[in-house]
């Protein structure tokens, strides 16, 4: 019985998590205090529940549009825990953060170019072009390397 009751609760989390997604793009339902609350809710709970796609997508919300250090915390570590899962825009999002840096730790271009690899074998279209250019420039504890610069500005082999 108890099996049953949580596959009902985890069909009702999936279902809830979809319709939330559908009236995201409503912006007359987001701008509403109540209507937003209910969305954080449940963008919440599948990112909690470990599903890839939602902790990408809640963790970019929280990133850029949370309120608070504490939010945008929560939005870098999930961002991160979807990169580190896969997901190929959460892994870019990762290497831009690094490049610049955070309140808690300094811009690292050696994070950057781990981060921004993943995004390419993940197959995200703007990680090329931006190793390219940090080889091109050095940054942070990365000295520039034209053979390399050149070999990301190519594009895939």
């Amino acid at each position: 019985m108890h099996i049953v009751k949580r596959g009902v609760w985890l069909l009702r989390a999936r279902i809830s998590y979809w319709v939330a997604r559908q009236l995201f793009h409503w912006p007359w339902f987001v701008r509403q205090p109540r209507g937003w609350e209910w969305l954080e809710g449940q963008f919440s709970r599948m990112a909690n529940l470990g599903d890839l796609n939602a902790m990408g997508f809640y963790g970019h919300i929280l990133l850029f549009r949370g309120k608070g250090l504490a939010a945008r915390d929560e939005g870098l570590r999930l961002v991160r825990l979807a990169a580190e899962r896969g997901d190929a825009k959460a892994a870019y999002q990762m290497g831009v953060t690094s490049l610049a840096g955070t309140l808690r730790s300094a811009p690292d271009a050696v994070a950057a170019v781990h981060w921004w690899e993943m995004a390419l074998a993940g197959g995200h279209p703007l990680a090329a072009f931006k190793l390219a250019q940090l080889y091109r420039q050095g940054g942070p504890g990365l000295a520039p390397d034209p053979e390399r610069a050149a070999r990301y500005a190519a594009g895939p082999e």
